[in-house]
């Protein structure tokens, strides 16, 4: 299977290594496609473990599964990178199998050799 992050890599060689903590992701853009990967595949304690401790009472793994399993997601596009901000569309389909698109830029944290998923802010 290609990994759902659009590197064109099998997901056992990109983003399941990190899920699986066999590896850490090195960048703040791999976190940010292996978070999207886990919200593909369902992986709550994954996008609950790489947000940042400060902001986990506001991103329960039950809200992230939830999320997770009620959306179909299609594709991801990064278009900004900084060392740590990632600016990304991500595309899916609402209950009305409609293409939707969310276009955030990400804000994540590198401690002690781990990077952290902060906040993000959403544009319309």
């Amino acid at each position: 299977m290609n990994c759902p992050c659009g590197s064109g890599t099998a997901f056992s060689h990109c983003c399941q290594p990190y899920h699986l903590k066999v590896k850490v992701a090195p960048t703040a853009e791999a976190l940010m496609r292996s978070r999207y990967s886990a919200f593909v595949v369902a992986d709550a304690a994954y996008l609950y473990e790489t947000t940042h401790i400060s902001k986990r009472k506001e991103h329960s793994k039950s809200a992230y599964l939830n999320s997770a399993k009620n959306t179909k997601w299609l594709k991801l596009e990064i278009f900004f990178l900084d060392f740590d901000v990632v600016e990304f569309k991500a595309y899916y389909l609402n209950k009305k199998f409609q293409t939707e698109i969310l276009h955030e830029k990400s804000n994540f944290r590198l401690e002690d050799g781990q990077w952290y998923y902060v906040d993000g802010e959403f544009y319309l």
